[in-house]
């Protein structure tokens, strides 16, 4: 390494980036923020109509969950690979790859027949939605930095609250009106734009890399890891035991998997998850606490709109409608803390109140009933998505504030990993506990049941038969006596079911009270690649770094 003395007399360094102007930065936002929007909505059109479309295709609970979980697992495995590939290869390409497998997918899930062909086709959005995850972060890092990143958080926040708030409430009135169906191709047109956006207006370096080497065998190891512990969460109490040979089985592939693939981390030049980012507090803390939240925006995203329409009556469009409050913590929070961190380089102390607010409303929401007033799940839904804006986004904002700049991909792509393994993993946990719960609540209630049904007749003995089945009933069209037995068991399952938040949201908080309270840098990835190459990273006077335009005003916080 050269030293202070040297750099600036043995060769002349490389020049650095010319710093983008505000108009450029906003011309390279506007294809990412598309594609963003494009993902997010084609995951948010579909939640408020999931109780629909299970119904209709004749899928249980165990259905419901898997349609969500699919998708989930599939982007938890793909966002550490794409994250890898973004520090080998063309990220403005491979951001373009990801668009297209995300919709191709999406379109063919709108022509599913059955249960199996559309998780099938939601496990392959997955692949889709891990890149679009994992590399609008890392593009974003290289044409922003992080200190001036709050600058703009207005614009995501608008983005996220058009496709969380409009998304719901556009798939409850297309399901409603036209059939559920169109869920799945109204994104199509808006991916067209992004990628034509994308081509104009992202101008990034490109990696140049010598020889390539991609880490296939921790791929399969991950995926193995991973799947089977999903698969055993999710049958575990209904197709087998919880203690059985196939749980040890299971749950002995997960352990060898998993320790065959550190091995193989610790081995490989080009590891997909390089295992000496743990090393750095930042990142570990980072990814303990984004584990929670995962848990916390995904499981309250599906099962909250399952609640509005299982436990309180409401169609797909009224779920929409009845679930913005969540959406608006987050959207209040993302922004303004977002603005906040932006004007006074601060972070530690919102994120904390975040984990709080995270604490809260999964406690509050594990007491639903089906009769709760609404201004109290009002309440409850806005804390808890308000302390998903706090700390969701910054946790990885921190993390690379502190990685290096050619490991960006991968420590980035690590923390966004985590998250959804967490939601892929909570979501599978609270669906199951859920299956089991309605499960029992049908059978304590059965004498109740069987007392509203039988005044009924042959109609009575209809909807016996259909809630015997299994299959996920359409609770608004039950008599009025069996409908409100039906909405307390789901509401008390619901509820049961957000228990399981709560240990992890207080872990969240300990991880970020000792998350390591480190200025912020007003410079992008590709400039501090730029002063590593000229050797100026390593000066120690303020001149040094002065020789290095930054994207922001003033000069770099150490």
């Amino acid at each position: 390494m050269a030293t202070s003395t040297s750099a600036s007399t043995d060769a002349t360094p490389p020049a650095p980036p010319a710093p983008m102007s505000r108009r450029k930065v906003l011309e390279a936002l506007s294809g990412l923020l598309l594609g963003m929007f494009v993902s997010m909505l084609a995951a948010t059109v579909v939640s408020t109509s999931l109780p629909v479309i299970v119904h209709d295709l004749q899928g249980d609970q165990t259905v419901f969950t898997w349609v969500v979980t699919a998708t989930l697992l599939t982007t938890a495995i793909s966002t550490p690979i794409w994250g890898k590939l973004a520090d080998l290869f063309d990220r403005k390409l491979l951001i373009q790859l990801a668009l297209a497998l995300f919709v191709l997918a999406t379109a063919a899930a709108g022509f599913s027949q059955d249960a199996a062909t559309l998780i099938a086709f939601r496990a392959v959005q997955g692949l889709g939605a891990g890149g679009l995850a994992a590399l609008s972060q890392v593009l974003m890092a290289d044409i922003i930095s992080p200190r001036e990143r709050g600058r703009y958080m207005g614009l995501f926040g608008a983005v996220m609250a058009l496709a969380t708030v409009g998304g719901p409430l556009l798939g409850g009135f297309i399901t409603d009106g036209i059939g559920w169906r169109w869920n799945f191709f109204v994104a199509i047109p808006f991916a067209i734009a992004a990628f034509v956006i994308l081509q104009r207006t992202l101008h990034v370096p490109r990696v140049r890399r010598g020889k390539v080497r991609i880490d296939y065998l921790g791929i399969v190891l991950l995926s193995t890891a991973v799947s089977l512990l999903l698969v055993w969460i999710t049958n575990a109490g209904k197709n087998y035991d919880w203690w059985s040979v196939e749980t040890g089985l299971m749950v002995g592939g997960v352990v060898v998997a998993t320790a065959l693939f550190i091995v193989v981390e610790l081995r490989s030049r080009e590891p997909l998850i390089p295992l000496s980012l743990f090393r750095n507090r930042t990142f570990t803390l980072s990814v303990i606490a984004s584990i929670a939240t995962g848990l916390a925006m995904f499981g309250a995203a599906v099962f909250l709109g399952q609640y509005m329409q299982m436990s309180r009556g409401a169609t797909p469009a009224e779920a929409g409608l009845l679930t913005i409050p969540m959406m608006g913590g987050l959207l209040v929070t993302s922004i303004l803390i977002g603005q906040l961190i932006s004007r006074f380089g601060r972070w530690k102390a919102y994120m904390i109140g975040g984990a709080l607010s995270l604490i809260a409303g999964s406690v509050l929401l594990s007491t639903l009933h089906y009769d709760t007033p609404y201004p109290l799940v009002a309440l409850y839904m806005f804390l808890l998505g308000a302390g998903v804006g706090a700390t969701m986004q910054n946790l990885v904002l921190v993390v690379q504030n502190t990685a290096k700049p050619e490991e960006m991909g991968a420590a980035s792509s690590g923390v966004t990993f985590f998250r959804s393994l967490g939601g892929t993993i909570g979501v599978s946990v609270m669906g199951a506990a859920l299956a089991s719960s309605v499960a029992d609540g049908f059978v304590r209630y059965r004498d109740a049941i069987g007392a509203a049904l039988a005044p009924l007749g042959d109609a009575g003995l209809a909807v016996a038969a259909q809630l015997q089945s299994g299959t996920l009933p359409a609770v608004n069209t039950l008599p009025d006596g069996v409908r409100v037995i039906v909405e307390d068991i789901y509401a008390q399952g619901i509820a049961h079911s957000f228990l399981f938040a709560v240990p992890l949201a207080i872990i969240s908080f300990i991880a970020i009270v000792f998350l390591p309270n480190r200025p912020l840098t007003r410079m992008t990835t590709t400039e501090r690649l730029a002063a590593g190459e000229a050797d100026l990273a390593t000066f120690t006077a303020s001149e040094g770094m002065e020789s290095i335009p930054a994207s922001g005003k003033g000069t770099v916080e150490r």
